[in-house]
């Protein structure tokens, strides 16, 4: 029963979005929806090797009106429509929606209690079951206007919450990454508007999706067997805790330094060093 309430809920969300963009309320540009599509129906999902997509967030209609990218089909089976994670303190805030967003694959997360709590365990378990978890790596909701600008000039992307890397180097196997740009979300909900305007979407906006190529594996391959090789050399020893604890801090900070910079470099070629322009076809080494 719960599967099949799932199944609805995703359905009827997906579907509504999907309609928005057919009536014309906004419109929705998708590109590299072929990385994602090949990445779902891969023999190595059998073998448990799940999927990650991990993309900036900028605005509260982020999730659900990006999966309008995704071919209706999809909404109906769980293995192709996405787990997230969802703040405790925005999304699960009363019993109705609650119910809601559990039945729509989102688990609870609760800021605050840091990279060691039961919804990063779930997505990880999820993932070493094949399932697919996207994740919004600054963890909340950071428009473009806010961005900062580095030395070189280039709008900087907030840095990724620890807890990217902690998921991606806890599976039993490394997943496939797929980096993800949206532009024009912040247009449909702008930040800072006044009751009762910040609570409706503004019709007419121009909306991209953006698939990136799957992240080579070996990088983040390299970076998790340093945390095994130290294991196996220690094993049975009465070894310092406090440095192993480090060397894997240390490996969940490289790991979110790669996905970060792995969706920055996707940013730029859908958006330009602004990370604010138009939404245009990526690069070739974005699509």
């Amino acid at each position: 029963m719960q599967s099949v309430l799932s199944a609805a809920t995703v359905s009827t969300v997906g579907l509504t979005c999907k309609t928005f963009c057919s009536l014309g309320y906004v419109s929705l540009d998708v590109y590299g929806l072929n990385n994602l599509a090949e990445a779902l129906h891969s023999q190595a999902r059998l073998c448990q090797r799940g999927v990650v997509t991990v993309s900036n967030h900028i605005s509260t209609l982020d999730d659900p009106m990006t999966w309008a990218a995704l071919p209706p089909g999809y909404y109906l089976k769980s293995r192709l429509t996405r787990w997230t994670l969802g703040a405790s303190d925005i999304m699960f805030t009363n019993p109705i929606f609650s119910v809601f967003f559990r039945y729509g694959q989102v688990l609870e997360t609760f800021r605050g209690k840091g990279i060691y709590q039961p919804a990063v365990d779930t997505a990880i378990n999820k993932l070493d079951n094949g399932d697919w978890v996207h994740l919004y790596g600054e963890g909340k909701v950071n428009q473009p206007n806010t961005y900062t600008t580095g030395q070189d000039g280039r709008a900087v992307l907030p840095r990724f919450k620890w807890g990217v890397g902690r998921i991606l180097s806890s599976t039993l196997h490394p997943p496939t990454i797929i980096p993800m740009w949206i532009t024009g979300f912040d247009k449909l909900m702008p930040e800072g508007r006044q009751f009762p305007y910040k609570y409706f979407p503004r019709f007419g906006t121009r909306l991209s999706v953006t698939f990136g190529k799957p992240l080579p594996l070996e990088e983040i391959e390299d970076m998790r067997r340093v945390v095994q090789r130290y294991r196996d050399r220690n094993k049975g020893e009465d070894i310092d805790n406090l440095e192993r604890i480090e060397l894997e801090k240390k490996i969940r900070i490289g790991i979110t330094d790669v996905v970060h910079r792995a969706v920055w470099n996707l940013g730029r070629s859908v958006a330009g060093d602004s990370l604010v322009g138009e939404p245009r076809p990526p690069t070739s080494s974005g699509s």
